[in-house]
């Protein structure tokens, strides 16, 4: 599985299929999740003193192919805009619909179960509740042991956390879905709260080298202005 992946299924309800995260930044999400992966996976880096470029701006360590469809369009983004900083790649790589294609992916794997309806009996909707669990439980288990019995993350469960942490969702996640024993409903807001908490003191650990964890932060940056205008216009539209 992908980052990517994994965090869409955090943020699908298993039985209403809907997203939890706004429609209209999930992509963005997606995009950053993919310019992670390929910095953990050691394919892009931020440029060092030695590496004769302007510090700091993206590097492709490593332009081999990853065997994910998603990952080496992502990685064709970041070759052909080498030299940019992180944040400028998110953009360009959510046009690619990651988030889209990753859940379609995911029901043809047997994972989600596409359904079809109309809003109304008039709009088309399609949703995708969840078909096979296993692989989401053992997810929410490992983010359960980091956010609530602080076990220390390994870099994929705190990059994972970083985008929680940068959508708010970490408190949410741990809320629903899965077992009560992997920290599923009944979480009281103040718990939610905490879980939060500690979802952004791991996004501001050194759980990866300086460069990578920088280049984390950049894109995570960008997903939270996203998530904040997102919130900020629904709560207008819903006021106004």
């Amino acid at each position: 599985m992908l980052i990517l992946e994994d965090y869409l299924l955090l943020t699908l309800d298993d039985v209403t299929g809907k997203a939890v995260v706004d429609a209209s930044y999930r992509e963005q999400v997606a995009a950053g999740a993919l310019l992670v992966e390929l910095a953990l996976l050691g394919r892009a880096d931020l440029a060092g003193d030695g590496d004769g470029g302007r510090v700091g701006r993206i590097v492709v360590r490593d332009a081999s192919p990853t065997g994910n469809a998603l990952l080496d369009e992502a990685l064709d983004v970041v070759r052909a805009r080498e030299g940019s900083t992180p944040k400028a790649l998110v953009a360009p790589i959510a046009r690619l619909r990651p988030a889209a294609r990753a859940v379609a992916a995911l029901a043809e794997r047997g994972v989600l179960r596409r359904e079809e309806g109309r809003v109304l009996g008039i709009f088309p909707t399609t949703r995708f509740p969840a078909a096979d669990s296993r692989h989401e439980d053992a997810v929410r288990a490992d983010l359960r042991r980091v956010l609530v019995e602080g076990q220390a993350p390994d870099a994929r469960a705190a990059a994972i956390v970083a985008l929680l942490a940068a959508t708010g969702q970490a408190g949410r996640v741990l809320a629903t879905g899965g077992s009560d024993a992997d920290g599923g409903p009944g979480r009281t807001a103040a718990e939610r709260r905490d879980v939060d908490a500690r979802a952004r003191e791991i996004a501001r650990e050194s759980w990866a080298s300086e460069a990578v964890r920088a280049y984390v932060e950049e894109v995570t940056a960008v997903i939270l202005v996203g998530a904040t205008v997102a919130t900020t216009v629904a709560t207008t539209t819903a006021t106004g």
